[in-house]
């Protein structure tokens, strides 16, 4: 590479909050390694809001259209903007790889090769590129960490002494939504925690929709995903707890600082744990893939086949084990 700070093109447009966040150390890696190299990332709104305001961050692009092809007229465009010394991947699909193979001085393209079944997916990425002598072996190690504006931390914290003030007990945040009906724990089983730790004096706040007629408890406002990462650094500094399934709300409060109980069913813990109390529900199914999660018949539809009812590996995780790994937190 040059001596001038290079540029370096990172591409995570694999849609979802969460993917974003799990590459984000190895955003922050590059940045360590290379002072004063010019770092743009292309991604998807919303997720895009998270690293605008990231001092490592240069530049953040987004696809400008939904039509197809749209994600590959986006990296052509950032290529023609600047040719990068390094470009670095975690997109296989439609061209793209070969497409930055074939521009940058250097490419690293497949951060998925041959994983081990229980390594995590962010653990992978790190080691990669430490492999290809782009990080230190210290940063083998880095944990997601987002960084929260001072606006955004601000307007979090009004919300939450507003919401709850200085409780007695820890607040513990809900989030019910998974973005994929496979991921999703049942509504009894939020309904009866959500009963249990009022009982316990913890005020309990949520995220995402709940029945209007009977709520789990007190819904956090609608706002941006910078200052929903306030809202949840709030919660952290009162010690609260964020519980949801395998989800990018539940990965954004532990990568804004709080302590999270997570709860997984169709993805591996081993392979996709958030780091803080990672649940696992049925650990031994057989349809289970942890390196091709998209190939279960689970995945897609939601359609269990052990249970009709609903994924039985959400449902095997009992509401006592998860009361019980919130209040050890």
């Amino acid at each position: 590479m040059p001596d001038r700070g290079p540029d370096i093109l990172v591409v995570d447009l694999l849609g979802g909050i969460g993917d974003l966040l799990i590459l984000l150390p190895a955003v922050h890696g590059l940045g360590r390694r290379h002072p004063g190299a010019r770092i743009r990332v292309l991604t998807h709104e919303p997720g895009a809001e998270l690293v605008r305001a990231d001092p490592a961050v240069a530049e953040v692009r987004t696809p400008r259209h939904g039509r197809p092809g749209a994600e590959r007229d986006a990296v052509v465009e950032a290529l023609a903007a600047s040719r990068p010394d390094l470009a670095v991947s975690t997109t296989r699909y439609d061209g793209i790889p070969e497409l930055l193979s074939a521009a940058a001085t250097r490419a690293v393209t497949d951060l998925w090769r041959r994983p081990p079944p229980d390594q995590p997916v962010g653990a992978r990425y790190l080691e990669i590129l430490h492999a290809e002598g782009l990080l230190d072996a210290a940063d083998r190690a880095a944990r997601p960490r987002v960084h929260v504006p001072a606006h955004a931390r601000a307007a979090g914290e009004r919300v939450v002494n507003w919401l709850v003030g200085d409780p007695p007990a820890p607040p513990v945040v809900l989030v019910t939504d998974a973005g994929m009906a496979v991921k999703r724990w049942p509504d009894p089983h939020w309904r009866r925690l959500a009963g249990e730790l009022a009982r316990r004096g913890h005020p309990v706040l949520t995220v995402g929709p709940v029945p209007a007629e009977d709520p789990l408890g007190v819904p956090l406002p609608r706002a941006d995903l910078p200052t929903l990462a306030g809202q949840f650094a709030a919660v952290a500094r009162r010690g609260g707890v964020v519980v949801g399934p395998d989800t990018g709300p539940v990965r954004l409060a532990a990568a804004a600082g709080a302590a999270t109980v997570a709860l997984f069913g169709p993805t591996d813990a081993r392979r996709y744990g958030i780091g803080g109390a990672d649940l696992q529900g049925l650990p031994g199914c057989a349809y289970r893939r942890p390196t091709a999660i998209t190939e279960q018949p689970c995945w897609w539809a939601a359609r269990c086949p052990l249970d009709p009812a609903g994924p039985a590996c959400m449902a095997a995780l009992a509401v006592d084990r998860v009361l019980a790994a919130v209040v050890a937190r």
